[in-house]
């Protein structure tokens, strides 16, 4: 029905992905809704289970879908921002959402739960043999996160940071972009950095594999609560389109299949009808801060 693919946005762009097809309506087969998202985790498995969404979506609502799996937060806003529109619908973190919102090309439709809450936390974490024991220690040291866009992976760590009297662009004697929250708890463990920062809690996740993980990399912070991410439509959807897909998306939260595609994705646990006033104390926290939403720029 469909093929879900890894591009990097800007070579879609540049090949012109169709905004519609003449004569197709959006959700057809020939011109289906496109659906970005942004690994956290292990890319493959969240490929697998957007595409076991999409299907569970098509079953519900006889729309088609492409998912597509992109390797930075920008990506997905350069796809909703692009003419022609290369997005659709997204599954955007917090700190990206409000990016995409604020330049009028994205709108919330649902927010996440995860263990029955919409919010979560960021932690700052070192190597256990880093020598690094709290915030002003990371001076001088190596630092990895996700992505620049990753609201607990870097935004609000970095904040965290500057309170704490940290210039990380000046202080920090480098910062690493490792792809994925995973990664960057790899790095950490094996001594490739020596310290970074993740959602609470994204060691768990190497358990299995490594587990001491919890002794090597050691949390030395813990950040305020920070909305969850959760799927987004871009403006040009039709309001009676997104509340059909928001409709499904509920009902197939509930379903057996549906929970797990979506704790396969991102760990979500269920979905909670939010729109974009949710994030107004946030997007007041980031503005006071100094960040500029608009040029991705801190003063």
């Amino acid at each position: 029905m469909k093929k879900v693919i890894f591009v990097v946005v800007t070579v879609l762009i540049i090949c012109g992905w169709p905004k519609s097809v003449e004569g197709n309506p959006l959700g057809s087969e020939e011109n289906p809704i496109m659906w970005w998202f942004v690994p956290t985790g292990e890319k493959e498995r969240l490929t697998d289970a957007a595409d076991s969404l999409a299907k569970l979506l098509y079953e519900k609502t006889g729309l088609y879908f492409e998912t597509n799996v992109a390797t930075k937060y920008a990506g997905v806003i350069e796809a909703l921002s692009s003419k022609p529109l290369a997005a659709h619908m997204a599954c955007l973190a917090t700190f990206a959402y409000i990016i995409a919102a604020d330049r009028g090309v994205a709108e919330a439709a649902l927010v996440s739960v995860r263990f029955g809450k919409t919010f979560y936390n960021a932690q700052i974490f070192v190597n256990a043999n880093s020598g690094a024991s709290k915030i002003t220690d990371l001076a001088g040291k190596t630092f990895a996160r996700p992505d620049p866009l990753s609201t607990s992976g870097w935004i609000i760590p970095m904040l965290t940071m500057r309170a704490a009297g940290i210039d990380p662009e000046k202080d920090l004697k480098e910062i690493v972009d490792a792809g994925s929250h995973r990664s960057v708890v790899e790095w950490v463990y094996y001594g490739d950095v020596d310290a970074g920062a993740t959602y609470v809690d994204a060691r768990i996740g190497l358990q299995k594999d490594k587990p001491d993980v919890m002794q090597k990399v050691k949390v030395i912070e813990v950040s305020v609560n920070i909305p969850h991410d959760g799927v987004q439509f871009h403006p040009s959807v039709p309001e009676e389109m997104g509340e059909k897909i928001v409709d499904a998306l509920l009902e197939i939260a509930n379903t057996t299949l549906g929970k797990e595609a979506l704790n396969s994705a991102y760990g979500w646990t269920g979905l909670e009808r939010q729109d974009d006033t949710f994030y107004d104390p946030f997007r007041q926290l980031l503005q006071g801060s100094g960040i500029d939403l608009l040029t991705l720029k801190v003063h």
